[in-house]
């Protein structure tokens, strides 16, 4: 008999390259999902089949080093060690993945696809894991394809609810739904150029989390939560004890942390001139402090708020996929066709069922699954 699994992509509203330093974020899961249809086996093999990336078989007892870079079976086997950390695997399965969800566009389609298998093997074996099991062990399950992220992309396409942004904080881990405004509306847009992030983009990423985390020994602190709290805070990422870069992480790290708090007060009292302006202050600090940003994204950013979005900023790790344009619902379609007109006609592979999505706040995979 088979069984499904349904796991949702996530856009970040604001809250970038800070969830790994441990610091509140705030996404929402999309209705873009990775859905996969699952047999149970009687060996412990795992034979999977995508629609976009082919086939794909995985020991459960011997297939343990990662793949080439870039390759999706290196999900499959990042899976199968969350799903061990959890239960002890005696079953594989057959299993068939379809997706709405672009690749490699700063929406969580890996994290998406590690979470769906995740939940498949550990159903295979008898296990219902609950999100905080699942919070365990995902997130270093993702590491296992090299990339040092943080928990946030889990969190989200887990926790999160319909109507509702979720705000997620760590250490501890608490998640609360946040309901986004009626009138309130969404666009992501694909910049069209790639963030593949267990690729050549991979040593960058890691880099900018090694460079904030460097500067914050420095420093002298235990955490960023204790620098936010300290009365130098403002002057802090003028050290000259730190790097270039590690100044400029730093500073992105700070004033990102205190920009997800500005949008949150905006958020719960229907300001969204002031939530736009968090958004479009991150761009330009995670454009010009960290440095993740790409012309083509900047591009993009310029072209939504020349046709006067509300605000606009990358959205993901970042060096390519997508920006999250913000404004009022009544105001969307004009902006999506100005975007066409003035981004995407240019651009032969622009396809608007893929590139340009109306993001609605939607449940999780814990929801979706009750």
């Amino acid at each position: 008999m088979k069984t499904k699994v349904t796991v949702p992509g996530r856009v970040n509203l604001i809250g970038e390259h800070i969830d790994y330093h441990q610091l509140p974020v705030l996404p929402m899961a999309i209705q873009r999902r990775v859905s996969l249809s699952f047999e149970t086996r009687t060996d412990r093999r795992i034979r999977a089949v995508s629609e976009h990336y082919g086939e794909r078989e995985v020991c459960l007892a011997c297939d343990t080093a990662p793949g080439l870079p870039g390759d999706w079976g290196n999900y499959i086997k990042a899976a199968v060690q969350a799903a061990g950390r959890c239960a002890s695997l005696e079953r594989g399965i057959d299993a068939n993945v379809t997706s709405d969800l672009p690749a490699a566009a700063g929406l969580s389609s890996s994290s998406a696809l590690l979470t769906a298998f995740t939940i498949a093997l550990l159903a295979a074996n008898g296990v219902q894991p609950t999100l905080k099991q699942l919070m365990d062990v995902l997130p270093d399950g993702e590491q296992f394809v090299g990339t040092r992220g943080g928990a946030m992309d889990h969190a989200a396409v887990l926790g999160a609810q319909n109507g509702c942004a979720l705000l997620v904080r760590f250490a501890p881990l608490d998640l609360a739904a946040i309901p986004i405004p009626a009138g309130w509306s969404f666009l992501v847009a694909h910049s069209l150029t790639t963030a593949e992030k267990s690729g050549a983009v991979r040593a960058q990423y890691n880099a900018r989390r090694a460079a904030g985390s460097e500067a914050l020994r420095k420093l002298g602190f235990a955490s960023f939560q204790a620098a936010l709290c300290s009365p130098d805070c403002d002057r802090l990422a003028q050290s000259t004890s730190l790097t270039e870069e590690e100044s400029r992480c730093f500073r992105h790290v700070m004033s990102e942390a205190l920009r997800v708090q500005e949008a949150i007060t905006a958020l719960q009292s229907g300001d969204a001139v002031g939530f736009g302006n968090a958004l479009t202050a991150s761009h330009a600090s995670l454009r010009d402090d960290l440095r993740v940003s790409c012309p083509a994204l900047d591009e993009l950013v310029q072209a939504a708020l020349k046709a006067r979005a509300l605000g606009a900023r990358l959205t993901g790790a970042g060096f390519g996929g997508c920006a999250i344009v913000f404004s009022k619902a009544e105001d969307r379609a004009r902006i999506a066709e100005e975007l066409v007109a003035k981004y995407y006609s240019r651009h032969s592979a622009f396809d608007p069922a893929h590139h340009l999505i109306y993001a609605e706040p939607s449940a999780g995979a814990i929801a979706l699954a009750a």
